[in-house]
């Protein structure tokens, strides 16, 4: 840099900047002879597209610019030059219906380089793109150090070398530092670039905020209000005392507006007291008899309190096969079913529960969700795949006897949550359940845990209940900031994979 700066302003260009817009564009370009828009082509611009049109101004001088247009994306995924994708220099090509911000030109004076003015016109594009609701920024950069390489380099291995930092290159370099991925490489992009010897990167930064089909209504919720409940063992005459007791927390949680409600695994157990005379393993499958029944009510339930149920596990018979299974009960009225894959010792001992084999993500109108009980949050497969299918929410009832059991489980959860960039909702039953063999005591604490970064708490605790006390615990996660994370995180553990040199995929 080799001007004083006072002040600096970032704005909308205007028609009577045209003048000093000119000789930047002429300082900025030496090596391109008459490479600068007129001043018909820069009126025309303004005409249809004035916001997109930014100008850095320093000491009331404009010293940069960027200039852009909105096209439809299927323009933008056909081969094109520079030419053809601004209409032969018309900008005939700009729609507002289009889904793409495609930047057409970027430069600083050479004078005031050095001073990360670029980066504030392409943060402005960022949050234009955002407020505008465009899927992406899109445009070809140019690569003018290529031609120092171009004898022993193709354009594609000078890239990598770029993007492994053992070359530089002006253009494409910062742009990569901006949060810009490679599309593919333009050939012929823009004539007489000499310098790139005609060569183009196309680039692309998504917008993590578009929302391609915008809603009046039942539009998907950004905050989601979530409602655990922290369950009390009690002995229970018959299933309508139960359905009463689950009601009164549906109707508590559903009281502060929360969108679901999680129950424990388990937490039907206080009926199996009517069959303690008989074995363990009969007992259990006697039980399973209140599986439909359950799952009907709680899709009354989940109906009339305008709330999303996830009913814990209970369990569950299907063609003489028993499971630990649990209901998602919406408040559309539609419900699926999810089961727990594996199964822990004392389960297969006492009751001869079969694991299920069912690995999966579920759609709710607040966005996707995962659940696993119990045991399965020890297994970080299980929610690494779920992850990888979108999911924001890791829902996890479990039943624990002792502390120990659920450290096992509050540690897992914790970091199925740092390391799937997702929040990880736990409940669990408390308290004692006598005449019931196997389920004499509980200890739970249920919780809420977020990933360990600077939008999230410094421990990762997003809320906890009070231990071994039956509450309910409302908590409101923010979808948003897991986007924010997953683009813009400290560390990005999603995307940081070496998936060269392993992956994880499903077998059913």
């Amino acid at each position: 840099m080799s001007q004083v700066i006072n002040t600096i302003e970032l704005r909308n260009l205007e028609l009577e900047d045209y003048k000093e817009l000119k000789s930047s564009m002429i300082q900025a370009y030496p090596e391109m002879e008459n490479s600068y828009w007129n001043e018909v082509q820069i009126e025309k611009l303004l005409q249809i597209f004035p916001a997109g049109q930014l100008v850095i101004v320093a000491n009331g001088k404009v010293v940069g610019s960027a200039l852009s247009l909105i096209l439809n994306e299927d323009l933008v995924d056909k081969n094109h030059n520079y030419k053809s994708i601004t209409g032969n220099y018309t900008f005939s090509t700009h729609s507002s219906k289009g889904e793409i911000l495609y930047g057409i030109d970027v430069f600083i004076h050479p004078n005031y380089r050095g001073l990360r003015l670029g980066r504030r016109l392409y943060d402005a594009r960022k949050e234009l793109c955002e407020q505008l609701n465009l899927k992406s920024i899109v445009f070809a950069g140019r690569i003018p150090n290529y031609n120092k390489h171009s004898s022993e380099l193709t354009p594609k291995a000078y890239i990598e070398k770029i993007k492994k930092k053992e070359l530089h290159d002006p253009v494409l370099s910062f742009q990569l530092s901006n949060d810009f991925h490679v599309m593919r490489i333009m050939k012929n992009y823009l004539e007489d670039d000499k310098s790139s010897k005609e060569f183009a990167v196309l680039l692309e930064w998504n917008n993590i905020y578009y929302d391609e089909s915008p809603k009046l209504i039942n539009t998907e919720k950004s905050v989601i209000r979530l409602g655990l409940v922290q369950w009390q063992m009690r002995p229970l005459n018959n299933l309508d005392e139960f359905f009463d007791q689950a009601e009164f927390f549906i109707d508590a949680v559903s009281g502060y507006s929360s969108d679901f409600a999680l129950f424990p695994e388990l937490f039907i157990a206080p009926l199996m007291a009517d069959y303690n005379h008989l074995s363990e393993a009969d007992a259990i499958r006697e039980l399973a008899k209140h599986a439909e029944p359950v799952k009907k009510k709680f899709q009354e339930f989940a109906i009339s309190y305008n709330i999303n149920i996830i009913s814990g596990s209970m369990p569950y018979l299907d063609d003489g096969v028993l499971y630990n299974a649990g209901f998602l009960c919406k408040r559309d009225g539609t419900t699926e079913i999810y089961t727990k894959i594996h199964i822990t010792p004392n389960e297969v001992f006492h009751w001869g529960i079969t694991g299920g084999d069912t690995i999966q993500t579920f759609d709710t109108d607040c966005g996707k969700i995962g659940i696993v009980i119990c045991y399965d949050v020890e297994f970080p497969e299980l929610s690494r795949l779920m992850a990888d299918e979108g999911m924001n929410i890791l829902f996890v009832p479990f039943l624990t006897d002792t502390q120990n059991g659920y450290t096992r489980v509050k540690h897992c959860a914790q970091a199925r949550a740092i390391e799937n960039e997702c929040y990880v909702a736990i409940a669990g039953c408390v308290g004692n359940l006598p005449k019931v063999n196997n389920m004499d005591i509980q200890y739970a604490q249920a919780a809420v845990f977020t990933p360990s970064d600077f939008a999230f708490p410094s421990n990762g605790v997003k809320a906890e209940a009070t231990p071994n006390t039956e509450m309910t615990l409302i908590v409101d996660v923010d979808i948003n900031l897991l986007k924010e994370l997953h683009e813009h995180g400290s560390v990005k553990t999603m995307k940081d994979r070496r998936t060269d040199l392993y992956n994880l995929k499903k077998i059913k």
